[in-house]
């Protein structure tokens, strides 16, 4: 990390401690905070996309305290930085909970950093909200998903492309970072493009390193794949791969209307780093949109925008919000409320409450925390890339959806329990 983005971080977490340390003096000193543990990557290579969920939730806490805090007491955040370092996520957890005694902790985005604390978790009967959408295929007790799983994301997305309206595509070429959540997203896909009848012949599956910056190969190929009849790519590239990857479709003249590319893991934030007048056309799969229009979504963007000035992030005056940020302020404000209906922030007592909590949400629909599987009933948003690196939403789900954790076009699945074991 460079020394001036360690500066900004460093600067953002002081005005953060400062800001916080004012609200619990307005509690007065007989109310003991309540601690949340942060856990997200402020440096490495997932930066580009944590750092942003770190401001959410310090923004959330800080609203949540001016509101006269949980059960009359205030939210202190902890904060950690586990550096793009899968084991460190687990040390990081493993502090959070021993050592600075957090009663939840909200964090990871990848699905190898989930993957590395849930041990911890289990071990320690502990409570994660996971705001990223995800490859499914597990159902915790211990964590609550805020993100999307597969039939609320890439299944409708591959539906889409295969449609008149999406441009019919007979060819998929699947591109991914190599780790758990592509590898498991592209095996749920493949058995579903199987089921529509697409031969092994029309799939492609190439995977690359997290930090991978060098896309040339890689497009060729996709362009001479393209050659075999009507193609897309279906791309699960995370953290600042995306930006090269994007960059070198622009360098090989790659449009939207030859070649379109569906991302399920860039939004606004990623974008911000990329010249998207290239890009325009290709889509992204998500839960919410910054471009969504409704009273909510506007009160949302002002909070953020508003604080950033406050908190003098880089940039401050181009931020932007996305689906993760979304899904951390809701889940923030879900345990906030399913631990008055407690009374208590005991772990048991707050994992029975949670079930069926509702929000209204950015996006514009009530949202609920399904009474039994730990995962959001979202709607899902199908958005073209703008030349401003924001959205125009083309497919939208007629209400909210309801997640399938274990996807059914995996065999043996249907016999799987909905609830946490």
């Amino acid at each position: 990390m460079s020394f001036s983005r360690r500066r900004f971080i460093q600067a953002g977490s002081a005005s953060a401690a400062a800001l916080f340390a004012a609200s619990f003096e307005a509690f007065g000193q007989s109310k003991t905070p309540i601690k949340v543990g942060i856990l997200h990557s402020l440096s490495g290579t997932m930066a580009i996309s944590e750092t942003a969920l770190k401001e959410t939730a310090l923004m959330t806490i800080a609203a949540i305290n001016a509101k006269g805090g949980v059960l009359g007491r205030p939210l202190e955040p902890v904060v950690v930085d586990p550096a793009s370092n899968w084991p460190l996520f687990a040390e990081k957890a493993r502090q959070l909970i021993t050592q600075d005694k957090v009663a939840v902790v909200f964090g990871c985005w990848t699905s190898v950093s989930r993957k590395s604390v849930l041990p911890v978790f289990k071990e320690l009967n502990h409570l994660l909200f996971y705001p990223v959408q995800y490859e499914g295929e597990e159902l915790e007790r211990n964590v609550f998903y805020t993100g999307a799983a597969p039939n609320q994301q890439a299944i409708p997305a591959t539906e889409y492309l295969m449609s008149k309206e999406g441009g019919g595509a007979k060819r998929f070429f699947l591109l991914g970072t190599d780790y758990v959540y592509p590898r498991t997203t592209n095996k749920i896909l493949r058995a579903f493009l199987k089921s529509k009848g697409v031969a092994e012949k029309d799939i492609e599956e190439v995977y690359t390193p997290f930090g991978h910056s060098d896309y040339q190969t890689i497009v060729a190929n996709i362009k001479k794949f393209a050659a075999g009849g009507k193609t897309c790519v279906i791309s699960t590239i995370n953290g600042d791969s995306n930006v090269p990857f994007y960059k070198e479709l622009g360098n090989a003249g790659l449009k939207a209307k030859d070649v379109p590319v569906v991302a399920f893991s860039v939004g606004e934030e990623e974008l911000r780093g990329v010249d998207t007048k290239p890009l325009v056309g290709h889509l992204a799969a998500w839960n919410y949109f910054m471009s969504l229009k409704n009273p909510q979504n506007e009160a949302f963007i002002k909070m953020y925008k508003d604080w950033a000035v406050k908190q003098k992030l880089p940039n401050a005056d181009k931020v932007v919000t996305n689906d993760p940020m979304e899904a951390t302020y809701i889940g923030i404000n879900m345990w906030k409320q399913a631990v008055e209906q407690a009374k208590t922030t005991d772990v048991d007592a707050v994992i029975k409450a949670m079930a069926g909590q509702t929000f209204d949400a950015p996006s514009g629909f009530k949202v609920k925390m399904d009474e039994r599987n730990h995962h959001l009933h979202k709607p899902v948003f199908i958005g073209e890339v703008r030349a401003d690196g924001q959205f125009n939403v083309v497919w939208r789900s007629k209400g909210t959806i309801r997640a399938q954790p274990w996807s059914p076009y995996i065999p043996g699945n249907e016999k799987k329990p909905d609830t946490p074991v």
